[in-house]
Parts: C-alpha cells; sequence; structure tokens
C-alpha cells in the first residue's frame, strides 16, 4: 500500500488526478491538501471519499511548512499541483501567485528535502507557459524558458527552485510541464469552459486579438495517464528530469471556439474579439518525445471526442458551474492599453 499526497488536490486537474488514483489503485491511501480558494471545491471530490479510511483530506495552504511537514512525513509520494494558475488575474494580482506558486513549492521541497528518506518520488507540476511563445515548431524541454506573464514567471521559478533542490539536496524530483488541459470541472475563467457555457447560454464567444494565438491543448485524462507512467517508472530513468505532456498538436484560439460552435451546433452564437492580453504567448506546441521514450505514453484522446464529452460533462452540471458565472471575466488592461473583460 502506497501513500500518495496530492497538493491542490481539489483543483481542475488535482481533483481528477485524484479521481483517477481512486478508481485505479484500490490499495493506495490517498492524501489531499487544498486551500479551497476559488478555483477549489470539495465537490470535486471522489463521491463516498471521505467515508472511507484510504482518503484524507486537509483544508490548508502549502505555505504553513507545519501542515505539509506532517503530511509528507506521512506520504510515499508527493505529487505537488497546488498553485494559482489563471494567466490573466495574474495580470493584475500577481502576489498571491508569487506567494503560492514559488513560496508554496519551497515549503512542499523543504518537506520532502526533510523526509527524502521516507518519500520515494516527488512530482512537480510545473507548465509550459515557462517557455514563452515557440522558438521551434515543437517546444522539447531544452527550449528556452521566457515566461510572459506574471504566473509564468511564478511557475518558472518554482520550476527550477524544484530542480534547484534535486541538483543541491539530491530529492527524487521529477517535473512535468503540462500543456494546456481541458476537461470536467475546469473552472470557468479557462478558455474552454467559458466558450462552452457561453454556448449554453446563447452569449457571444469572446476571442482575444485576432484569434491567431495558437496551443496545444490535452485533455486532463490523458495527463492523468502520464503523471500514472512517471509515479510507477523506475526511479532511475525519470528523477531529476523534466518532462513536457501534451498533444503535439496546436490550435488557434478561433479554431477552438470554432469547433465548439460546431458539436454543440450554435453556429448563431456570434464571435466577439477583444484586445490581446499583455504578454501574450504566440504558439505553444509540444514536443512530447521524452516522455513518450522513458514511459511509452502517448496520447488516447482525440482533440474532438474529448471535446464532446467536455460539453456533455458541462451540459450535464450546470449546478456545478452556475455559481462561478461573475468569475468567468475579469477587468484588465489590454495590449493596446483599454480597460476590457477578458
Amino acid at each position: 500500500m502506497k501513500t500518495v499526497l496530492v497538493t491542490g488536490g481539489a483543483g481542475f486537474i488535482g481533483s481528477n488526478f485524484v479521481q483517477y488514483l481512486w478508481d485505479k489503485y484500490p490499495d493506495y491511501r490517498l492524501i489531499v491538501v487544498d486551500a479551497l480558494t476559488y478555483a477549489g471545491s470539495v465537490e470535486n471530490l471522489p463521491r463516498g471519499a471521505q467515508d472511507s479510511d484510504r482518503y484524507e483530506f486537509w483544508y490548508g495552504d502549502v505555505r504553513n511548512g507545519e501542515l505539509i511537514d506532517t503530511l509528507v512525513s506521512r506520504s510515499d509520494i508527493v505529487v505537488h499541483m497546488a498553485a494559482e494558475s489563471h494567466v490573466t488575474r495574474s495580470i493584475y494580482d500577481n502576489r498571491l501567485f508569487f506567494e503560492t506558486d514559488v513560496l508554496g513549492t519551497q515549503t512542499v521541497a523543504n518537506a520532502v528535502t526533510k523526509f527524502r528518506d521516507r518519500v520515494e518520488r516527488f512530482i512537480h507540476v510545473s507548465t509550459s507557459e515557462v517557455y514563452g511563445s515557440a522558438e521551434s515548431p515543437k517546444m522539447d524541454e531544452s527550449h528556452p524558458l521566457n515566461p510572459r506573464s506574471p504566473y509564468a514567471s511564478a511557475k518558472c521559478g518554482a520550476d527550477r527552485l524544484v530542480y534547484s533542490y534535486w541538483a543541491t539536496y539530491r530529492i527524487p524530483a521529477v517535473i512535468l510541464r503540462p500543456f494546456n488541459n481541458y476537461g470536467p470541472r475546469q473552472h470557468l475563467e479557462k478558455l474552454i469552459p467559458r466558450l462552452i457555457t457561453s454556448c449554453l447560454l446563447k452569449e457571444p464567444l469572446t476571442v482575444h486579438g485576432d484569434g491567431s494565438a495558437a496551443r496545444d491543448y490535452i485533455h486532463v485524462d490523458d495527463h492523468c495517464r502520464a503523471l500514472d507512467r512517471l509515479l510507477h517508472a523506475p526511479r532511475d530513468r525519470v528523477v531529476g528530469e523534466v518532462f513536457n505532456v501534451g498533444s503535439g498538436c496546436h490550435r488557434t484560439i478561433l479554431e477552438i471556439a470554432l469547433a465548439i460552435r460546431d458539436v454543440m451546433n450554435c453556429h448563431d452564437v456570434p464571435i466577439q474579439f477583444v484586445g490581446d492580453r499583455p504578454g501574450q504567448v504566440f504558439r505553444h506546441t509540444a514536443d512530447t518525445s521524452k516522455l513518450e521514450r522513458f514511459t511509452e505514453w502517448s496520447p488516447d484522446i482525440d482533440f474532438k471526442k474529448g471535446l464532446e464529452s467536455t460539453v456533455a460533462w458541462y451540459a450535464r452540471h450546470e449546478s456545478w458551474w452556475r455559481p462561478q458565472m461573475w468569475m468567468r471575466r475579469i477587468h484588465i488592461i489590454s495590449a493596446d492599453g483599454k480597460r476590457e473583460l477578458h
């Protein structure tokens, strides 16, 4: 029996991963710690888990060293996902991003260092945003790190901090850089759920700039499978390494908006173009050959099929997303100096 600690386990990717572990590994004990900010919810946790002796939920902040030390001391595997993650929100609220993403990661890394004789593996979930705009057709793990937003720079600091702890203290760290995720239980501030709910509500689909900025989108279930492979790969194959996880294909924001309209058959809903946000990344496209080579992972979920299942989830769970309506858009000063809702 392994004990797996997941920080940020009530958020989007975290809750999907906890559900994945809950279903696949009935012998594993799961410990989840989450501060339950606006993007996390106890509604995201596995049904019936809190009545089980193989699951614990802790309401707490990853910057709380005493709490994190206690939880890490009882864990065989630590998966660190807790972070502020919205690029647009980081433009006007950047202090919180650095406090949570950098100092929170330092707290977790310190705990892993303290209990490295117990912890078998420490997986830090970083982000492709650390790369900035693509300088090559596909971005591999050696791509320069050129973060272009406060969120990206905070995650870049956390990413390199974890690497430095591996180099200095030899903690069993593995760094994963996921490209854009989508799927069930994602907050409405993010592009795909915002566009889906706009279609459901017959509201205009807002697109940044001219819609030509492109992203590599991967379904969250494929991300969970990649994490699973890294948890169980031979330790000497993955510790100290950085891995991308993505689909290897990019789509423009406009193409994604049009695809959602097609899947939802709501061609009467207009597309509304707004100003580009400051620090916009022009393109992200993942090179996942290293992850495939080291773990034999590859993405399974076709984008259209993944989009169809995601649309169906939001259509069935209006009671889940309705309370988030007021946070779908926030005011920022756009790249051309206009105050806009993004």
